[in-house]
């Protein structure tokens, strides 16, 4: 079935005060224009013969743009494709930053990297920058009220002012030299598939298991979150005029000022940064102002309720499971720094912060299992019906835990496998990422009824699908968000659907062609 491309102007502009204008109505992007036609209507024809797929393996890496990775990759809307206003960067003031800034890390300027480069893209491989895909770069800000700023209504304008690492976000690769973009050009690679939720890694894999955002009970946390009319950060009295002089310097929180929790806070159950509970080993300390155990239903309950099998494999889940349980002094392999670290984050098991998964619970034992144990389900033809496979750290592509090199090899090595097991001839694998790590995209998210509400979407990230029934050597054209991949478990194994999920976001069955012969 042909699908159709999207013209740009399927995505306008908005203005940045009717973009922040009623923080907290449902729906803050009501206003703005949506893509003429929904990536449902596109797929419904593909969807015939998605029964044949008997497995669905979900691989969330972390924290980079589609355009950081895959801006020039052949038949994808690129880097060529963004508009001067989308490249350029503006200063806080609104004017147009007459080159970039300096890099930052820390608050300081990093002296072995160049100063004075054009505002605009640049490659990270290329002078003057001249780094390598194993290199470690500094990790850009990303946070939920920083990132909707840098949205700005659509103009992706700006990134460099509203981060806290200088030039960093308008940095990419060319992704050619990356074995992820060989497994692109061979199957589909979706290019308007775009990050759930504004923000960091905490909020968007709660997304993905439940296309919700996790309510704090009474009282709340303390925050330091301030918040003008607009709905913009207000801004230290220390903090820099220009961007030029420094990052920015904002009051910021981890939470809404109802409650709703957006930037990272710690799970209610070990394993979490903050130290055990004294009444009980296997919780964190209330003390350190975890999150309210979560009840809403996820994409795991509702698997459950139909009797579908599902597992959440994440990698290091057992190196930590009783390093967890000591004092954070003494822990081992939790926190621990270093090349051999993990750099295994707490806040990347989204299951962990619902009171139904539990420590000591069935469900948890059943479902929340190892990377190990993932690997060996793989090679013996005993994945679940339902698989979902989280990197460790150091192997998820995250800047700061590892290089991007090192996590490119792991997920070719994990796909390499996933190929040569018994179960591939009626797999489908989703590899996509949790967030953009605060790097710059061109396209503007989608919004407007259907497309996008309080939470998000937030910026485009990489996606791709590898099965025997993906279409080949295809570049995808329909509209996703990390939703999508709920809707596709949802359609295929006939499940309640959760209302998270957006209405009018594709299924990804659009990147499907059963005619073929597995």
């Amino acid at each position: 079935m042909p699908i159709a491309r999207l013209p740009a102007s399927a995505f306008a502009r908005r203005p940045v005060d009717a973009l922040f204008a009623g923080l907290f109505a449902a729906s803050m992007l009501a206003g703005c224009a949506a893509p003429a036609s929904t990536g449902a209507a596109r797929s419904a024809a593909a969807g015939g013969g998605l029964d044949r797929i008997e497995h669905i393996v979900v691989i969330y890496a972390e924290n980079r743009s589609f355009d950081h990775l895959f801006g020039l990759f052949p038949g994808a809307e690129g880097l060529a494709q963004a508009t001067a206003v989308q490249k350029t960067q503006l200063d806080h003031d609104g004017t147009p930053l007459t080159v970039l800034p300096p890099v930052y890390e820390g608050g300081r300027i990093v002296a072995s990297l160049p100063t004075g480069m054009a505002n605009g893209p640049f490659r990270l491989d290329a002078p003057p920058f001249d780094r390598r895909l194993d290199d470690m770069l500094p990790s850009p800000v990303h946070a939920y009220f920083h990132h909707r700023e840098q949205i700005n209504g659509g103009q992706n304008n700006r990134f460099v002012a509203m981060g806290d690492s200088g030039a960093m976000p308008m940095g990419h690769w060319d992704g050619s030299k990356l074995r992820l973009w060989k497994w692109a050009q061979d199957y589909t690679l979706a290019d308007h598939f775009f990050m759930a939720a504004f923000g960091g890694s905490f909020l968007n894999h709660q997304w993905l298991i439940c296309a919700c955002t996790p309510k704090l009970a009474e009282p709340l946390p303390p925050s330091r979150l301030e918040l003008d009319a607009n709905g913009r950060l207000v801004k230290d009295k220390a903090s820099p005029p220009s961007v030029m002089q420094g990052p920015v310097r904002v009051k910021d929180g981890r939470h809404t000022p109802d409650g709703f929790a957006v930037n990272t806070l710690q799970p209610p159950y070990q394993p979490s940064t903050i130290g055990p509970d004294p009444a009980d080993a296997s919780r964190a300390d209330p003390k350190g102002h975890p999150v309210t155990p979560q009840t809403a239903r996820t994409i795991g309950d509702t698997l459950s309720a139909k009797g579908v099998s599902w597992a959440w494999y994440s990698g290091g889940w057992k190196a930590v499971a009783l390093d967890a349980r000591q004092p954070v002094a003494q822990r081992t392999v939790m926190g621990v720094r270093g090349p051999a670290s993990l750099n295994f984050q707490t806040h990347h098991q989204p299951f962990n912060y619902f009171a139904r998964f539990a420590p000591g619970t069935a469900d948890r034992a059943q479902h929340l299992l190892g990377g190990d144990d993932f690997m060996a389900a793989i090679d013996a033809g005993r994945l679940p019906q339902v698989s979902f496979y989280k990197p460790v750290g150091r192997l998820s592509q995250h800047p700061g835990h590892g290089n991007l090199a090192q996590g490119d090899a792991h997920l070719d090595d994990v796909l390499q496998r996933l190929r040569r097991s018994p179960q591939w001839p009626r797999m489908a694998v989703i590899v996509t990422y949790d967030e953009n790590g605060g790097y710059w995209d061109h396209v503007p998210p989608p919004s407007g009824p259907g497309w996008g509400d309080r939470w998000g979407p937030g910026t485009r990230i990489p996606a791709l699908v590898i099965s025997p029934f993906a279409r080949r050597g295809f570049v995808d054209k329909t509209v996703y968000d990390t939703t999508s991949v709920l809707k596709l478990i949802t359609r295929r194994f006939g499940l309640e659907p959760l209302p998270g999920v957006r209405e009018k976001m594709g299924d990804l069955t659009a990147a499907f062609d059963f005619t073929q012969t597995p």
